[in-house]
């Protein structure tokens, strides 16, 4: 008999709960449809740069030239990190994970913004800029200062895709792989209110800092449900190693239930938009470079996956295929994620900041009641 006073049942894993209102992105997951800002990212793939999704994803619009320019440039003037953080960053060990460096490194750069604590729009838009140019500069530089290599230094004449590829290369990129690992930033830029999302909203309601809600987003984004997916792809991929091999490879997998990694999807029914793009790069990757066959059994996995099981491929599944063949260690996808993920991350910040409610949900309380203390002695 209901007393009227229970609390609503707890959907696993929040699903289907809205928790807010936002006007940055949407997921459509029943017709594979994703919009920053009310633009399909179909069309922002096919025409837009980073920078502009950036400027898009904070203020509600494309910008006009001169404010395109003029983002552009305070983002460049803030890609270098201060060089106590990068000394810092050469005493950790050089086994530490990517992730966990990154992590620690940005929660580091808020000693050095003496306004980085300001959560009116001026002040914590000022920390976006900041952060938004340096995290890939940490990235880079961590995956050279394990390499035994010093970091390069950032060019300001390049952009956050051509200057991540040049800082981790330490050469320039072709024009071809810049414009295919800008639109991977402009796909991986925002998507709703996924964990480390959702993350970085609780934090900044509380009226955390800019460095402390990004940290925290970092530090969801490691987790191997959230942004590892695409690194699994690759060893997966790997560990097959053949065309010929694959089919016998999902025959166990999917009798002994290990789950397929880079395959289906928390919201998407159907194909993920993002894997439309990350799908043609894959393949003309793999024409670029001359080795064909990750994208070749990439394709057959979706095949069978889509025949045996009715999934389709997620983000992940072809980044992984993409950033391989572009020379990039394994364990850089993920930071490569949050070098993207930063634009949506701070966006979302901002919207949080600008009609702030601090997020208290209830819990549903499934343990004891009315027990007894027994002194210790009794028991």
């Amino acid at each position: 008999m209901s007393t009227g006073t229970e609390s609503p049942a707890a959907a696993a894993g929040l699903r289907g709960v809205v928790a807010a209102q936002s006007a940055i992105g949407d997921v459509n997951g029943e017709q594979g449809i994703l919009i920053y800002q009310g633009y399909d990212i179909h069309d922002l793939a096919e025409h837009s740069t980073f920078e502009e999704v950036v400027f898009l994803l904070w203020n509600g619009r494309l910008p006009s030239k001169v404010e395109l320019e003029q983002l552009s440039s305070d983002i460049r003037a803030n890609y270098d990190v201060p060089s106590e953080v990068i000394e810092m960053m050469k005493a950790f060990p050089k086994d530490a994970d990517p992730m966990d460096v990154l992590r620690t490194s940005i929660s580091a750069l808020d000693f050095y913004d003496k306004d980085g604590h300001g959560t009116d729009r001026e002040n914590a838009m000022k920390a976006a800029i900041k952060l938004t140019g340096q995290i890939g500069t940490i990235a880079a530089a961590w995956d050279r200062i394990r390499n035994g290599n010093e970091p390069v230094t950032p060019d300001m004449s390049r952009s956050i895709a051509d200057n991540f590829l040049y800082m981790l290369r330490g050469e320039a990129a072709d024009a071809d792989e810049v414009r295919m690992f800008d639109v991977a930033l402009i796909l991986h830029a925002d998507h709703e209110l996924n964990a480390s999302t959702f993350t970085t909203r609780v934090v900044s309601g509380t009226l955390a800092d800019m460095y402390g809600a990004v940290t925290a987003g970092i530090a969801a984004l490691a987790g191997p449900l959230h942004g590892g997916a695409n690194t699994a792809v690759m060893k997966m991929l790997i560990e097959i190693d053949d065309l010929d091999k694959v089919d016998a490879f999902i025959d166990a997998a999917l009798e002994s239930k290990r789950k397929i990694m880079g395959i289906g999807h928390a919201v998407y029914k159907t194909e993920d938009p993002r894997a439309t793009w990350l799908r043609k790069y894959s393949q003309k990757m793999a024409e670029k470079k001359g080795e064909s066959k990750w994208f070749a059994m990439s394709q057959r996995i979706e095949q069978l996956m889509h025949e045996k099981k009715g999934m389709f491929p997620n983000v992940d599944f072809y980044s992984a295929s993409t950033y391989y063949l572009m020379g990039i260690a394994l364990d850089m996808f993920t930071p490569i994620f949050a070098v993207s993920r930063i634009s949506g991350w701070t966006g979302h910040i901002l919207e949080q900041y600008a009609n702030n409610k601090l997020i208290r949900p209830r819990a549903e309380y499934i343990g004891a009641r009315d027990l007894k203390y027994v002194p210790v002695n009794e028991r």
